[in-house]
């Protein structure tokens, strides 16, 4: 009986390993058109990523949707207004407002009144894709800083209004953040950004999704994803198994670097989608996504 299971076990292992890459539609749910990549109305060189450029290399990779967020809110904005160039790019823009105006905001947004009143402007105007669906990306380097008194207003305001939550943040600020909605944590769409850029172990992961219903897992920057031949380290294959609904793939083009390699970050993804079981890798490459902001499935 061992013999045979250890057999079974490697004839997976060797599976995954030569299984063709994953061919289907992705959905970036972690993308940044920072000031970096484009100074708007600006030419080059205030804008060596200009909508063009990026659209491009989203529809090489086959990314069919973004979700956007950018500092300032100029780079969302312009890529929302861009409808000609995204529906030709085959590419839907899902906005979210950032909370943060210049680099200064990373370290005070949590105490600072003046991030709500950006947000509620923000969300009162709107893109030209649609409302606003969600908040952040936003960071917490200390965790106890999720219980500053802005992270409350504002967590309590996303569950209100039924925003998702994209946050860069530890496992122990998951709970903090979560304990700060009005359904402490059980109505909450939250996109942990990296699944605990930490290393948070797999365990630990596990448990905080099960505790919470809603809580979603983006994998750009994982440590200890993967292993042998880009392929699925086995504990987060595991994961992966086990929370087929649960995760999302993302660039992070925080810097320009990523913009240059985003045809290699997205094909990364595709080599271990294609050693998961097709239907597992459709829902976290694309329907995931696509189900937690109700896009339909793109024509091929």
């Amino acid at each position: 009986m061992r013999r045979a299971g250890l057999l079974s076990a490697l004839v997976a292992v060797c599976t995954a390993a030569t299984a063709a890459d994953y061919s289907g539609p992705l959905f970036d749910a972690h993308l940044h058109y920072n000031d970096e990549a484009c100074t708007h109305d600006t030419p080059a060189p205030g804008c060596p990523h200009p909508i063009a450029d990026v659209l491009e290399r989203m529809q090489k990779s086959g990314v069919r949707a973004i979700v956007a967020n950018s500092r300032p809110n100029d780079g969302t904005t312009a890529l929302a207004t861009a409808r000609e160039q995204t529906r030709a790019a085959g590419v839907t823009v899902v906005p979210f407002v950032r909370l943060y105006r210049n680099r200064a905001d990373y370290n005070s947004w949590f105490q600072d009144p003046t991030i709500v009143e950006m947000v509620s402007a923000e969300l009162a105007r709107g893109t030209p894709a649609g409302p606003y669906r969600g908040l952040g990306e936003f960071h917490l380097y200390d965790s106890a800083n999720a219980n500053g008194p802005v992270a409350k207003q504002l967590m309590a305001l996303a569950e209100a209004k039924d925003l998702a939550i994209l946050a860069h943040v530890d496992d122990v600020a998951i709970d903090l953040l979560m304990a700060n909605t009005p359904s402490k944590g059980q109505k909450m769409r939250l996109i942990w950004a990296h699944t605990g850029i930490g290393g948070t172990p797999a365990t630990r992961v596990d448990a905080l999704l099960a505790r919470y219903p809603k809580l979603m897992g983006e994998l750009s920057y994982r440590p200890g994803l993967t292993c042998v031949d880009g392929q699925l380290c086995p504990e987060w294959r595991a994961l992966l198994l086990k929370y087929p609904d649960r995760f999302m793939i993302g660039s992070d083009t925080w810097v320009n670097q990523r913009w240059q390699y985003y045809g290699e970050l997205m094909q990364g993804y595709r080599t271990w989608l294609g050693g998961l079981p097709a239907d597992v890798a459709q829902r976290i490459a694309w329907d995931n996504g696509a189900k937690l902001f109700g896009l339909a499935t793109p024509t091929p």
